[in-house]
């Protein structure tokens, strides 16, 4: 790896202030500073053993300095920045480099370059995304600047192409899209160079590393951390007033400013504004629209536009969340006259494509009031057109208030003047945490427009207290890594199966996979690590080292008889009967021990709905149960965290939803409860019972015994309570149980967890990543050969070609469907309807009852997916026959599907589901493209019939406002019916 770095430092002179803290809130901004702007960026380079240039240096420098002295492909109205200058350079010397730069720092201009230089060598260069809207805005751009634009879905065809422009490659990490870039990336021809575009990321170099070893050729790394617009971040304390500046454009932590912000919610508390027990108190804008978090909004949007800080984009984590806030600015308007006039001109041009139904739908007609005062929505759940329309006049500055998700902060390139947060939270699918740095990096980024504004603005609401390196690390923490999700899929076996093109096997891809590539790089770091420990363990005193490892022995075998007694003693029809409010329980979840709780209350999740999937084994019962938890920690909404009583340790008792699973221990103590557990004096009554209690038993908590108490008698369960106690015996026993040397205890524990860490990473070490793989393809073979898409020498057969097909939804349980009959049965409506469960979506809150021609299909398919499940665990592939079931069947908009492919309109088929209408129709299209690759697989195998139904089934779906064009394609078109849009967006582009 060589290494260079080019630096240029530029003076720019810039107005810089602070906004208003609470102190100083309504003081004019007056200060000027000038501010020294570091254009910087890193170059690097990645060489495989063995290479020699052949570049002329006096045109094109060196590949650790590499320089362009000759003709330009293309020329720009500005002048290019360091990081653009070389990354051109890097292009003329017909070598990949992979660029790393902030939103809108000018990383496109690279792209339009490397298309510059095809259209001039006669050439043809492919540009892909991993989302849709992106391409629309990209295809747009490029059409009116290049002659030669074209679509593209999934075509093999690479003759002349010379590039293949990889934008947004972070995107790489996601588990559904990455896993198709980095097989692209495999089998791309050497010949082949690549530009990868991304946000900046913290093992760019590593990338790079990896793409110089699979295709042998130099592979550059452009990387600059430089802003084009410096950001100030202020944090606005919800229920109080006034911004506190915490982080300069200089990206200083603002400790002063810091402290002032804590003291805001220290006054809070004392006047009481955020007692316990009250769900609302503290403003918690995440659970979406209380009075507090709503006036809030208005306030902070109010003062932005009072000070010209527009246009502003207000990130929200809840779609319905940025549709509640847009419509609590009712008394706001930012839109002069002229303004609202060009708004409803453009809607009602965008608009023309649609039915007269379609154009009153409730969606739309109430959209335009919203946008002819500057206020829109944008989201996914949004009606496309409406989402589109919402971003052209963005563009155009006639939308100065956009209440959005995350999603727009996503690859659209499309900054604002000020960013607000109105959370620091979010709901990742398993617990609310707090955002990411590089969430908060790829966010944040969208304030500042370069060439407009000298400053971008960013304010974050935050409803509780927070430690200070939290708030630091999220704002100035580093940017995320790019980590392989590379995973062998049935699609992708099957295809390599049967091309059997030489070096593209299964086994080819798994050896040149980022995933692999990463993983052999920690090998070396493991073995230092390794030595380090063992170093560790010599250096401390030799002597009762068998006693050690005996004492450690025992106390991992206990540990596991325990869980088995445990998994006993909780089954429901077992443990219920003592489960009485004020019944002491340990809980335990993953390595987290939160210690003795007080039972409240057991609740029994709702049976599913008829036609639904059963829940998960183990989960149907929850025992709400008061635990010691952190302070404050169940004030946000959060879920509460683990701090396991201590005496004299703070902390507060808060009822947790615990699964019945997660008990390990059932004491034999019981304690009285208030009957009315809000006041947090109540449930500090109860924390210090639990500590007396321990106090009094310092052996620990008396247990039920689950023979003598609970009167399981089952022969094996109690040898195995026998087993525990003879090993409880020999634990007291034990001489270093007994040891009173607090020093000599303290060595033994650190030796029995070094030789503890040091047999896991030999055992790491010896698990080659490379050889799970293996396995795993083994496995999955074994699952092909079962379902017949393979023969016994590994020969595609019929079954398998028709799924080699199919890469949308589960190719193995869509053509067992085609192959056991299920399709031939059914109409193309009902084909139609069947097909939706396969694609992924939006799930509904409400109970699915679907009518009768509808519910025997989708339990054949249940019933086909739980055997397909099943085969696969035989084949010992890690699968939970239930979870996959739910995984691969969604139901939830196969009456919708049903009644618009028979004729209904949208607006019938809308009002039943609370499915957004965004969300149907993004269904229905992917669900289009679903059928058209059913349709193409009956086909390859000789089934007419089914060919004709999913064709006809596709058709029947293609009408109405589920298929209107984007109006990024329209504008193409200079009709005179969106002359206005047309004009926008050239002026946009110019």
């Amino acid at each position: 790896m060589e290494n260079a770095t080019n630096a240029e430092k530029r003076k720019s002179p810039e107005e810089i202030s602070d906004l208003v803290d609470a102190e100083t809130k309504n003081e004019e901004l007056a200060s000027k500073k000038q501010r020294v702007v570091a254009r910087t960026c890193v170059h690097e380079v990645a060489v495989p053993n063995g290479f020699v240039p052949s570049k002329d240096e006096s045109i094109h420098g060196t590949l650790s300095d590499p320089v362009f002295n000759g003709e330009m492909a293309k020329t720009y109205p500005f002048v290019l920045d360091p990081f653009q200058q070389i990354s051109v350079s890097c292009l003329e010397r017909k070598e990949s480099v992979l660029v790393s730069a902030h939103t809108s720092a000018g990383k496109t201009a690279v792209a339009e370059y490397a298309i510059a230089m095809a259209f001039r060598d006669k050439q043809r260069v492919i540009y892909t995304s991993p989302l849709k809207a992106l391409s629309n805005q990209k295809y747009r751009e490029l059409s009116h600047e290049f002659s030669d634009v074209g679509l593209m879905t999934g075509s093999e065809v690479l003759k002349e192409v010379a590039w293949v422009i990889f934008d947004e490659i972070h995107y790489m990490k996601d588990r559904e899209r990455g896993v198709v870039w980095e097989e692209s990336i495999i089998f791309l021809p050497p010949a082949i160079k690549m530009v990868f575009l991304s946000a900046t990321m913290s093992n760019a170099t590593e990338f790079a590393e990896w793409i110089c070893n699979i295709h042998k050729q130099p592979c550059h790394v452009v990387y600059t951390d430089f802003r084009p617009t410096p950001l100030q971040h202020y944090v606005f304390p919800v229920g109080g007033s006034g911004l506190y500046l915490v982080v300069d454009e200089n990206e200083q932590f603002r400790e002063d400013n810091f402290l002032k912000l804590q003291d805001t919610f220290t006054k809070q508390k004392q006047m009481g504004g955020n007692q316990s027990g009250n769900s609302k108190s503290g403003g918690r804008i995440a659970k979406g629209g209380n009075a507090s978090g709503g006036s809030d909004i208005y306030k902070i949007v109010k003062m932005i536009m009072e000070r010209k800080f527009q246009p502003v984009i207000i990130f929200s984590f809840s779609r319905r969340e940025c549709e509640q806030h847009a419509m609590s600015m009712a008394k706001l308007d930012f839109n002069s006259q002229d303004e609202k006039d060009m708004v409803e001109q453009v809607f009602k041009n965008a608009i023309q494509c649609l039915s007269e139904e379609d154009r009153n739908l409730p969606a739309i007609e109430l959209m335009l009031p919203l946008l002819q005062r500057g206020i829109a929505v944008h989201h996914s759940g949004l009606l496309p057109i409406i989402k589109e329309l919402v971003e052209l006049l963005f563009q155009e500055g006639l939308v100065k208030a956009l209440f959005a998700t995350e999603t727009f902060a996503m690859g659209l390139n499309m900054p604002a003047k000020t960013v607000v947060f109105t959370s620091v939270r979010k709901w990742d699918g398993d617990s609310h945490r707090y955002v990411g740095s590089g969430e908060y990096i790829q966010m944040s980024g969208r304030a500042g427009r370069r060439g407009k504004d000298e400053r971008g603005i960013c304010i974050i609401m935050i409803d509780e207290q927070m430690e200070m390196n939290t708030l630091r690390d999220m704002v100035l923490g580093k940017p995320a890594p790019l980590v392989s999700t590379f995973r062998l899929s049935y699609y992708s076996i099957l295809n390599l199966m049967r091309r059997s093109e030489g070096q593209f096997t299964a086994e080819h891809v798994i050896k040149n996979s980022f995933h692999q590539f990463q993983y052999e790089k920690t090998l070396p770091d493991i073995g230092k690590k390794v030595a380090t420990l063992e170093e560790e363990v010599a250096k401390l005193d030799a002597s009762g080292e068998a006693d050690v490892a005996e004492f450690h022995k025992l106390k991992l075998e206990m540990s596991e008889l325990e869980k088995k007694m445990m998994a006993e003693m909780t089954r429901p029809e077992r443990a219920l009967y003592y489960l009485l409010p004020g019944r002491l329980v340990r809980v335990r979840e993953a390595g987290t021990d939160w210690g003795w709780g007080v039972v409240v209350n057991v609740v029994k999740k709702p049976a599913p709905p008829v036609g639904s999937l059963p829940a998960t084994r183990g989960s149907s019962y929850i025992v709400d149960t008061l635990l010691h938890c952190s302070i404050g920690s169940s004030e946000s909404g959060s879920r509460p965290k683990p701090c396991p009583p201590r005496p004299g340790q703070k902390g507060e008792m808060h009822v947790v939803p615990v699964q019945l699973p997660l008990i390990s221990a059932l004491s034999k103590l019981r304690i009285s409860i208030p009957s009315d557990l809000r006041p947090l004096e109540a449930r500090q009554s109860i924390l210090l019972a639990v500590q007396e209690l321990e106090i009094r038993f310092p052996q620990g908590l008396p247990k039920l015994n689950p023979v003598k108490d609970m009167g399981i008698e089952e022969p094996e369960f109690v040898n195995l309570v026998k087993q525990i106690e003879k090993l409880e015996n020999n634990l007291s026993s034990h001489p270093l149980n007994k040891s009173q040397d607090e020093n000599q205890i303290q060595s033994f524990k650190r030796k029995a967890e070094v030789n503890h860490e040091i047999q896991h990473l030999k055992t790491k070490m010896r698990d080659s990543q490379l050889q799970k793989f293996r396995d795993e393809l083994k496995n999955r073979s074994r699952v092909l050969k079962k379902l017949g898409h393979i023969d016994a020498e590994g020969i595609v057969q019929v079954k398998g070609r028709a799924a080699c097909l199919i890469d949308t939804g589960d190719e193995l349980l869509v053509t067992e469907l085609m192959f056991n009959g299920t399709f031939n049965d059914l109409d193309h409506h009902q084909i139609a309807a069947l097909a939706s469960c396969f694609i992924p979506g939006d799930k509904s809150s409400e109970q699915i009852q679907l009518r009768s021609e509808l519910a025997k299909p989708l339990q054949q398919l249940q019933d086909s997916a739980r055997r397909i499940a099943e085969i696969q665990h035989e084949c010992k592939l890690e699968v939970n026959v239930d979870e996959y079931v739910e995984a691969v069947v969604r139901p939830f908009l196969m009456d919708v599907i049903y009644c618009w492919s028979k004729g209904a309109s949208f607006s019938e088929v809308i009002q039943m589901t609370d499915i957004f209408e965004g969300s149907i129709i993004r269904l229905a299209r992917r669900l289009d493209e679903f059928l058209n690759q059913l349709r193409a697989a009956a086909q390859a195998v000789g089934e007419a019939g089914l060919e004709e139904k999913f064709g006809a089934a596709s058709e029947s779906l293609r009408r109405g406002i589920m298929f209107a064009n984007s109006l990024y394609l329209r504008t193409l078109n200079a009709s005179a019916k969106l002359e206005i849009t047309v004009k926008f967006t050239e002026s946009y582009i110019q």
